[in-house]
């Protein structure tokens, strides 16, 4: 079976990237994967990240390694192998300028520190960011993840290449289109969520084309979509366009993290958004330094996201 060919068979494309400054290849993939069992992402015990991806020239594998300090090694499967190692350091940030990130908190100068080299992502693909995004709306991430799961598995490909465990390639949008309701419904998706992805299918190829906009217009293109608004827009952003400004406005912890981290206290979106502007253009980034570097936190008290199940209803 594929599953038992070696690495370095089979191979379709290849490359090594390198940077001035550091890469922190785990770091930096994180937001990619959607749980620990993502049928899309998966890591191994060699410390490669395995991710199974569609490319607008097709599907691929691809399979990273930390390559040194400043580099990422790059194997790829299948027809989108060619692009995407092409687009590789496109994807990593590598050409990010950081010489306007100048934070003054002690927690973010420290973070910074320890980890500079935290890059963005830019992956260019915005409906294969925006169909779990979506899933993710107003629900535990537990429930969103676990209906990720049962979609992609179902209505998935299989991933290309030697892949070190079954994976999937995400649906594309008009597999995403046609998915009947009654199979949204079965994967715990209600129909406010289900019909947002499927509305963002019927206009994939305009809000494919907001890759090409400024933050701020692309942030404009996604919320034309009825049930996208500035947090689902935010996390699209965060994976694939790169913008490190991409601050997920609306997120039911987000706001009481930021406060507590750095403040002490809990506060509100409104208070966040005012409290970290002096951080724009890097608002994003400097959460992601907090998380990165386990300084993010919030006391175990109060509200959680429940838990709804309307499989049953």
């Amino acid at each position: 079976m594929a599953h038992n060919v070696p690495v370095e068979s089979r191979v379709d494309a290849q490359r090594t990237v390198s940077a001035e400054l550091p890469i922190d290849l785990a770091g930096t993939l994180a937001p990619l994967r959607r749980g620990g069992s993502d049928p899309c992402h998966t890591t191994t015990r060699d410390g490669a990240h395995w991710h199974a991806s569609r490319m607008p020239t097709g599907p691929v594998t691809y399979r990273l390694t930390q390559a040194g300090p400043r580099a990422v090694a790059a194997r790829a499967w299948g027809p989108g192998a060619a692009e995407f190692v092409e687009r590789l350091p496109h994807m990593l940030c590598l050409d990010e300028d950081l010489s306007d990130f100048t934070p003054t908190h002690p927690k973010i100068v420290e973070a910074h520190r320890r980890f500079p080299g935290l890059r963005m992502l830019r992956t260019g693909l915005i409906f294969e960011a925006l169909a779990p995004a979506v899933l993710e709306q107003r629900v535990h991430t537990v429930s969103a993840r676990a209906s990720w799961r049962r979609l992609v598995w179902k209505f998935g490909d299989s991933a290309p290449g030697p892949t070190p465990k079954p994976m999937r390639v995400p649906p594309d949008a008009h597999t995403w289109r046609h998915i009947p309701s009654w199979e949204y419904h079965r994967a715990n998706v209600d129909p406010q969520r289900s019909k947002t992805i499927v509305l963002a299918a019927r206009m994939a190829d305009k809000l494919e084309q907001a890759a090409d906009l400024d933050p701020a217009a692309a942030a404009e293109r996604l919320q034309l979509v009825p049930g996208i608004g500035v947090w689902t827009a935010a996390e699209i952003a965060q994976r694939a366009l790169g913008d490190p400004d991409a601050l997920s406005v609306g997120d039911f912890h987000l706001a009481a993290i930021v406060g507590w981290t750095l403040l002490g206290r809990p506060i509100d979106d409104e208070t966040m958004v005012d409290y970290l502007e002096p951080l724009r253009p890097h608002r994003y980034r400097a959460v992601r330094l907090l998380e990165i570097s386990g300084q993010a936190r919030k006391p175990k008290f109060g509200p959680r996201t429940p838990l709804v199940d309307i499989t049953g209803i």
